[in-house]
């Protein structure tokens, strides 16, 4: 019987072929240190240890960023982590304002692990925002307020904890910038 958790190093070596020539915002960080930031916030800060969801955590820019497709994902992780995945991805073929309210509505109706997932993703985009000037930090702290009231129902108890904890470092982040 095969090691549940190798989905888990699967996902990670993948992920980090994927984004491999990626950096972050600040043009210095390795992109995939975001990927693995957001997996040990699933696991280490909120606290799920589904070997799907830890995955599906490597892999949630992999569709939007790289050129993964969704039949890669289906092929190597199953459908359900695809279509957690796929809930996490904008379609970048849209005009702006039309992909973030589609984005909006298909996070509020998606699987509540993805939604653990985007949640995780904004924890770590708050952690991240330190370099960025006030106006980006202030595009940042707007974009998440826009996820987390997007993803807030249909979770499980456990999944209130994560949107607290995301809300909690938002208003931190809030609060820095009125002062």
């Amino acid at each position: 019987m095969a090691d549940p958790n190798d989905i888990i190093f699967q996902a990670a070596a993948f992920a980090a072929r994927a984004h491999r020539h990626q950096l972050r915002k600040d043009k210095e960080t390795p992109y995939f240190s975001h990927p693995v930031r957001v997996c040990l916030v699933v696991r280490h800060v909120f606290g799920f240890d589904d070997p799907r969801m830890l995955a599906a955590a490597f892999l949630h820019d992999t569709l939007e960023d790289t050129t993964t497709d969704y039949d890669d994902l289906i092929e190597h992780f199953g459908e359900e982590v695809a279509r957690w995945v796929a809930a996490l991805s904008k379609d970048s073929r849209l005009p702006n304002d039309e992909r973030e309210s589609i984005y909006c509505k298909v996070l509020s109706a998606a699987d509540w692990q993805a939604k653990v997932i985007k949640l995780a993703d904004q924890y770590d985009n708050l952690g991240d925002c330190a370099y960025l000037d006030a106006r980006g930090r202030k595009k940042t702290a707007k974009k998440v307020r826009r996820y987390v009231d997007a993803v807030r129902t249909g979770l499980p108890p456990e999944g209130e904890k994560a949107v607290r904890l995301v809300e909690e470092r938002l208003k931190r982040l809030e609060s820095r910038l009125k002062s």
